[in-house]
Formats: C-alpha cells, structure tokens, sequence
C-alpha cells in the first residue's frame, strides 16, 4: 500500500510515520491488489488533540476513518480500528457486490462472525419536494428541522445539492455534477 503523510499544523517524525505504515499493513491483508492502493493520512493539532484522518479510496467506494484523541498513538490506533470495523461490518454487502464489479478485496481475508451480524436495512422511505434556495436558506431549514443534513435545489445552478452539519460545528455542502 502507498502511504501519502501529511501534517497540518504539525511535522509528522519518522517514528510517527513509521507508526502509522505498521498500523495500515494490518489492512493489507482485506485488500487484493494492496500494492496499487494509495492511503491519505492527515495528521492535525488543535490545542492539545490530534486528528488522524485516513482516506482509501478504491475502485467502486472511498474507505474514510477520522479520530481525535489527546494521544496520537491512540487516534492512530482508533482510526484504524474504526476503518477495519467499517470493512468487517460491511463484509456482506461488500462481497455481495464483488461478483457485480471488481472490488479491491480479498474475499479469503474475511473470517467468519462467531455470531451472524444482524444486516443494516432500509425502514424508512421518503418522498421530499425540492425547493430552489440557496445555501443560507437550507442552514436555517436543516436547523429548522433539527436535522443533521438538508435536500434542496441550488437556485443559482438549478442542480440538486446537500447541505449537512459536520463533526466540527461547521456546515459543509454536497453539489451534484
């Protein structure tokens, strides 16, 4: 796997560094061609917390994992952690999907579940009208209805677009092409 380091607001050490490739070889072994794979990890500070973003992207999906602890060593440790229990818990849907198109992953690396994981469904369906705002307007909506993310049509591109709040406070804004 090709490692890409990068540090925000810190200079990442070659022990950090060497810390971080050792824990994403543990990935290795779910993925087939992990020689083509490239990883990006962000190291940042705020204050006395650092953030250890990962982002896989593969073929058909992106594998994405982010975690903030006063210890690096600990954020690394639950970044990956998380990205494996992404990998585990998806297994189903993930080799489902394989014979439909050609994923990255090693169907042999999974192990069997002790127990059977019960499977994630839809319940819910719903039908919404898009109305054309612009971005301000689809904050206060979201706020409105206390949602986490908010559907709406861009009035200045007239194309469907998403506006959700982020782990940070912050909105961000999802726009279709």
């Amino acid at each position: 796997m090709e490692i890409k380091i990068h540090g925000d607001k810190i200079k990442v050490t070659k022990a950090m560094s060497d810390y971080i490739k050792e824990k994403l070889e543990k990935l290795d072994k779910y993925l087939e061609n992990h020689d083509t794979v490239r990883a990006n990890v962000i190291v940042k500070v705020k204050g006395h917390e650092q953030t250890v973003e990962i982002t896989i992207p593969l073929k058909s999906f992106i594998l994405r994992s982010e975690e903030t602890q006063e210890d690096f060593y600990a954020a690394v440790d639950k970044t990956i952690d998380k990205l494996e229990r992404q990998i585990r818990k998806n297994k189903t849907r993930l080799l489902s999907r394989q014979s439909k198109s050609s994923f990255d992953f090693n169907i042999a690396s999974f192990e069997e579940p002790e127990e059977e994981e019960e499977e994630n469904k839809i319940v819910k369906r719903k039908m919404v009208e898009v109305k054309p705002m612009n971005e301000e307007e689809a904050i206060l909506q979201m706020e409105l209805l206390g949602h986490q993310f908010y559907m709406y049509k861009d009035a200045d591109t007239n194309k469907p677009a998403v506006v959700y709040k982020r782990n940070d406070g912050n909105y961000g804004v999802i726009e279709s092409e």
